[in-house]
């Protein structure tokens, strides 16, 4: 299991050229959804009160299925309903049982920007994913070159799409030009063993400048969570397996968002 990261970027790279052939990036260009006006992920994404980036994940490799008796876009339109602020949404097929179409199915079904949440190493996922819906990609730090980071942020931006880069250990923010980059994610679950230490998000979250948007990611399974993320300095949390697991999500993650509303300092006083 500590080399899954690995095999999930080895298999994302070897299956690059097939899709490339198949679907060249002038067809992506000519998909309706690219011409599509984006929506700003990181301005929404951006508290207080801390926003939730509610997800949609059928399964992953650390806890196998998650759920899979509910359609995405019964998932979706709870989010929304829930008072989500954005929704990621899954789209790596082998590991995490997502797709391209689920992006595309939760652009029709939800007015929220989404985040394309995957294993980005090349432009051309870029361009997909602006094809396909996405107002935002995940880029991974862990899993990039300084040199590649700069190349698919600039890309993405040359896209007119926001950027969450991924990092989870402090030397990883030595890739990162945090003087082009002000939105971040924490990944408190460590990609390589999959073990979840909340405190991740607190030791980098230090190390940001002060106009940094801040994402916590992982991990969260009640308010007090989400109390400690806020405590840690976070703009947003990223949650899904929680939600997912829940009989009704949208009834969770609207209490959550009105705990969260509560945690934020009247001003008047």
């Amino acid at each position: 299991m500590s080399n899954i990261l690995d095999e999930i970027i080895g298999e994302t790279r070897r299956g690059l050229p097939a899709r490339m052939s198949e679907r060249p990036p002038s067809d992506l260009k000519s998909m309706p959804l690219y011409a599509a006006e984006r929506r700003g992920f990181a301005l929404a994404v951006t508290g207080p009160p801390i926003r939730f980036i509610a997800e949609h994940k059928r399964r992953s490799p650390s806890r196998g299925v998650i759920r899979d008796d509910i359609s995405l876009r019964d998932v979706v339109a709870q989010y929304e309903q829930g008072g989500a602020s954005a929704i990621s949404v899954l789209t790596e097929p082998t590991y995490f049982g997502g797709s391209l179409a689920d992006l595309s199915e939760a652009r029709r079904t939800a007015g929220l920007p989404l985040l394309r949440k995957d294993f980005i190493v090349h432009p051309y996922q870029i361009v997909e994913a602006r094809a396909f819906g996405a107002d935002a990609i995940l880029l991974i730090a862990a899993v990039l070159e300084g040199s590649e980071l700069t190349e698919l942020h600039a890309a993405a931006t040359d896209e007119d799409l926001d950027v969450l880069v991924e990092v989870h250990e402090p030397r990883e923010l030595e890739r990162v030009n945090l003087d082009a980059i002000n939105l971040i994610g924490v990944n408190n679950r460590d990609l390589r063993t999959f073990e979840v230490d909340m405190t991740a998000s607190r030791r980098i979250f230090r190390l940001l400048p002060e106009n940094t948007i801040r994402v916590s990611e992982s991990g969260f399974a009640s308010i007090a969570d989400v109390s400690t993320a806020a405590e840690f300095g976070a703009d947003s949390i990223l949650v899904g397996e929680t939600l997912m697991r829940a009989g009704n999500p949208h009834e969770l993650l609207a209490t959550w968002v009105a705990e969260a509303v509560a945690l934020v300092p009247d001003s008047r006083t």
